[in-house]
């Protein structure tokens, strides 16, 4: 992906999964953001890293794209991940609410944190309608109108401490399982 094209509007993901120890599965989720609904190579999404840490069995892929195109290659990876990971057999020493665990939106360029939320906001919508027991909890630009930020999120939610997440109330979706729940 070019970056010196005039008007280009990008934004980045940095996309957190629970799993870091099978290499093919984080190489597959990485490669699910790359292609379009086609199977052809996105030629305006790349994946700029993939950062793994097996202790905490946690993958971060760093997803970069058109503000345009983020929501739907960050689904696709998602949607890639439900599928892929077992929450059942998942251990690491990082609290994990379900297989996809943190999916924070940032500007690069000519784009704003607004449009970061909505993009956020969009994509948390159609993960609650793509994947069955799916529940987010919302924090920054997309946790409207609070926009508490993700810091605060985690306190309210007892992140660290709590160890039964099925009283938590989501923002969007079911209450939160241990097969898809996510903080997004």
């Amino acid at each position: 992906m070019s970056s010196c094209r005039v008007g280009l509007h990008l934004a980045a993901c940095l996309l957190n999964i629970s799993e870091a120890r099978k290499k093919s599965i984080v190489e597959n989720i990485a490669k699910a953001a790359l292609l379009e609904r086609n199977g052809q190579r996105h030629p305006e999404v790349s994946v700029l890293n993939v950062f793994s840490d097996p202790e905490y069995n946690r993958s971060v892929i760093t997803i970069a794209a058109s503000i345009d195109e983020l929501g739907n290659s960050v689904l696709a990876a998602c949607l890639e991940a439900f599928q892929s990971i077992d929450m059942e057999v998942q251990e690491g020493i990082h609290p994990c609410l379900g297989a996809v665990d943190l999916i924070p939106i940032y500007p690069l360029s000519g784009v704003g944190v607004e449009e970061c939320g909505a993009v956020a906001r969009s994509l948390a919508e159609n993960l609650v309608l793509s994947v069955p027991g799916c529940s987010v909890f919302l924090f920054g630009e997309a946790d409207l109108p609070e926009k508490r930020p993700l810091v605060q999120r985690r306190k309210q939610l007892g992140w660290f401490t709590r160890r039964d997440f099925s009283t938590l109330k989501s923002d969007l979706g079911a209450a939160p399982a241990r097969r898809c729940g996510l903080t997004g």
